[in-house]
C-alpha cells in the first residue's frame, strides 16, 4: 500500500504540472504560433504515439531485468525536460521538441510504474489499486487546471509564465519516487511453462523499431481485445481538439479551461468506485457503458452550437474516462502471467499508439477539410462500434 500511495503522490504532482499546460497548448499555438488544427494533429499524433510505442519496450525490459524503479524515476524526469522546451518555444518545432520528450517520459515510466502498483496491490485488490491510483493522478490534474485557470486570468494570456511554473511541481515528482521500495521478489517469473502459454514476448530493437512475439499464443481474449483497442483508438483523437472545439464556437479561453476543470472533477470522483466496482461486478460491464459515454459525448460535439452545453458534454466525457482507463489495466492484469505483466500492460499501450498518429492526424484533416464536427462525428461512431464489440468479446469477464 505504500508503494501506491507514494505511486499517487508522484502523479498527483506530474498531472498538476501536465495539466496546467494541456488546456492552454492548442490555444497557445493557435493564437501565438499562427498553427492550425492540421499542425495540431500531427503535433500530437507524434507525441502521443511515441508515448504509446515505448511502453512495450520499458515494459519488457522492466520485467527482463526485473526492476520498476528505474524506468520510473528516468521516465518522470524526462517529462520534467521536456516542459521546459515549452518555456523556451519560439515556433512550433519547439513544442513539438517538448511534447516529444515529454512524452518520451511518459512512455518509458508507466508500463514499469502500473506492473509495480500491480505487483504491490492484492490480486482481488488489484482493481481498486488503480481505480486509486487514478484518482490521485486525476486529483493532480484537477488542481492543475485550477491553476491555470488562475494563472490564465491574473496574467491575462501571458502563456510563458504558466510553462515556467508548472516545472516546480514536475520536479517534486521525481523526488518523490526515491521513497518506492521495491523488492526484487515482487518481479515473479511465471511459474512452469506460463511464459509459453501467454507469449513468447521476443522484443527486437531494429531500424523500424519493430515489436516481435507470437500473436498465435496470446490468450483469445486478450487477442480480440487489443484488437478492439487499436480500432477504437482510430476515432479516439487528443482531447486538445475538444478544447478546440469549444474555443472554436466562441467560448473565452479562462472559460474553456473551466470546461476542462469539470472534465478532470467528475474524472476524479468517477475513477476509483468504478475500478473498485469492477473487482465485484467485473471489467466488462464497466469498458462497455464506458465506450458508450465515449462515443454518445462525441456526438454531442458535432452536434452542439451552444457554449453553454459544453459543461455537461465535458461532464460526460470525464464518466469514460472514469469507467475505462483504471478498468482497462486491471483486466490486461488478470489476464496476464505475473511475471509477463508489464509486458502485457506495455502491448496494449503500443497498439493504442498505433492508433493515435493516424488518429490524430486523420481529425485535424477532417476538421480543415471537411469541417470541425466531422473529426467528431467519427470518433463517435468509432466509440459505439467499439462499446458493441466489446460487450461480444468480453465474454466471461
Amino acid at each position: 500500500m505504500f508503494n501506491i500511495i507514494i505511486l499517487g503522490i508522484t502523479s498527483l504532482l506530474t498531472d498538476i504540472s501536465s495539466e496546467m499546460i494541456y488546456p492552454i497548448l492548442p490555444i497557445y499555438l493557435v493564437t501565438q504560433l499562427g498553427v492550425g488544427p492540421a499542425i495540431l494533429g500531427l503535433i500530437e499524433g507524434i507525441a502521443e504515439s511515441l508515448n504509446s510505442l515505448l511502453k512495450v519496450f520499458s515494459g519488457y525490459f522492466s520485467d527482463k531485468i526485473k526492476s520498476r524503479k528505474p524506468f520510473a524515476i528516468f521516465g518522470y524526469a524526462s517529462s520534467t525536460v521536456g516542459k521546459f522546451f515549452l518555456y523556451i518555444s519560439v515556433n512550433w518545432w519547439f513544442i513539438l521538441a517538448g511534447r516529444v520528450i515529454d512524452r518520451f517520459g511518459k512512455g518509458i515510466r508507466t508500463a514499469p510504474r502500473d506492473a509495480l502498483i500491480a505487483d504491490s496491490a492484492m490480486d482481488k485488490k488489484r482493481g481498486a489499486a488503480f481505480g486509486l491510483h487514478r484518482a490521485m493522478d486525476t486529483l493532480g490534474a484537477t488542481i492543475g487546471v485550477f491553476w491555470a485557470y488562475i494563472l490564465i486570468t491574473k496574467y491575462k494570456g501571458t502563456f510563458k509564465n504558466i510553462f515556467l511554473f508548472s516545472l516546480i511541481p514536475a520536479f517534486l515528482g521525481v523526488l518523490f519516487l526515491f521513497l518506492v521500495k521495491e523488492k526484487k521478489s515482487q518481479v515473479q517469473s511465471p511459474p512452469g511453462n506460463a511464459e509459453i502459454q501467454f507469449s513468447r514476448f521476443s522484443v527486437k530493437l531494429n531500424a523500424g523499431s519493430r515489436i516481435a512475439g507470437t500473436w498465435q499464443t496470446l490468450d483469445k481474449r486478450l487477442r480480440l481485445f487489443l484488437i478492439f483497442t487499436l480500432i477504437f483508438t482510430l476515432g479516439n483523437s487528443s482531447n486538445q481538439f475538444l478544447l478546440l472545439r469549444a474555443k472554436s464556437l466562441g467560448s473565452p479561453l479562462a472559460q474553456v479551461i473551466l470546461f476542462y476543470l469539470v472534465y478532470n472533477i467528475i474524472y476524479g470522483l468517477v475513477a476509483y468506485p468504478a475500478s473498485r466496482l469492477s473487482d465485484k461486478l467485473g471489467r466488462k460491464k464497466l469498458l462497455v457503458l464506458g465506450y458508450l459515454f465515449y462515443g454518445l459525448v462525441y456526438l454531442g460535439f458535432a452536434m452542439n452550437k451552444s457554449i453553454n452545453n459544453f459543461w455537461f458534454l465535458f461532464g460526460v466525457y470525464g464518466l469514460y474516462i472514469g469507467f475505462t482507463e483504471g478498468v482497462e489495466k486491471a483486466l490486461v492484469a488478470d489476464i496476464a502471467p505475473a511475471g509477463l505483466r508489464a509486458t502485457a500492460i506495455g502491448l496494449h499501450a503500443t497498439l493504442v499508439g498505433i492508433g493515435l498518429l493516424p488518429a490524430s492526424l486523420l481529425a485535424g484533416m477532417l476538421w480543415k477539410f471537411l469541417g470541425p464536427a466531422w473529426t467528431f462525428y467519427f470518433g463517435g461512431f468509432m466509440g459505439i462500434l467499439a462499446s458493441i464489440g466489446l460487450w461480444f468479446i468480453l465474454k466471461g469477464i
